[in-house]
């Protein structure tokens, strides 16, 4: 038997003034576009807020539904627009706030894992690093270099071949 390990490293924040002016004004897209979620059943509104090479910002929230499996996650809407509209345009950064009706909201949180996979998906894709910037509406930020860094094996595209 061989003992292994994975060590994930990034940087923590006490607050958003702590980083660069572009990074702080990534997170106050974030942490205002939070309020546009349609999240009337759970109460917990969710954002995501790319930059991408050129300098653009493109958004997404989560978007519930009755029939709760069908609902979508703010990073696959926000995906799924930067496909649509700037197909061919890297993500330098990404950052995901919240707000909710149930709970403080100065602590960051991090994708669900299909969240985790599609972000992964996107940078192997693009073979470019995305940073991700992780916070609440206040408090601490979580800075991560990659997105790979949140899901260290990932399934990927050289899995599937034989």
């Amino acid at each position: 038997m061989k003992n292994a390990s994975i060590d994930i490293q990034y940087n923590t924040y006490k607050e958003a003034g702590e980083l660069d002016e572009s990074d702080q004004r990534l997170i106050i897209e974030a942490r205002k576009l939070a309020s546009k979620a349609y999240a009337p059943y759970s109460g917990f509104q969710v954002a995501s807020v790319a930059v991408t090479s050129d300098g653009a910002y493109i958004h997404g929230t989560n978007q519930e539904n009755a029939s709760y499996p069908i609902g979508l996650c703010a990073e696959r809407v926000m995906l799924a627009a930067i496909s649509s509209v700037a197909s061919d345009a890297l993500i330098k950064t990404i950052c995901i706030s919240y707000i909710s009706e149930k709970q403080a909201v100065n602590q960051p949180i991090a994708p669900c894992g299909i969240c985790r996979q599609s972000l992964v998906e996107f940078e192997s894709r693009f073979k470019h690093p995305i940073r991700l910037l992780l916070t609440g509406q206040s408090g601490e930020v979580f800075k991560f270099n990659s997105v790979s860094d949140l899901l260290p094996m990932a399934f990927k595209k050289q899995n599937l071949i034989k």
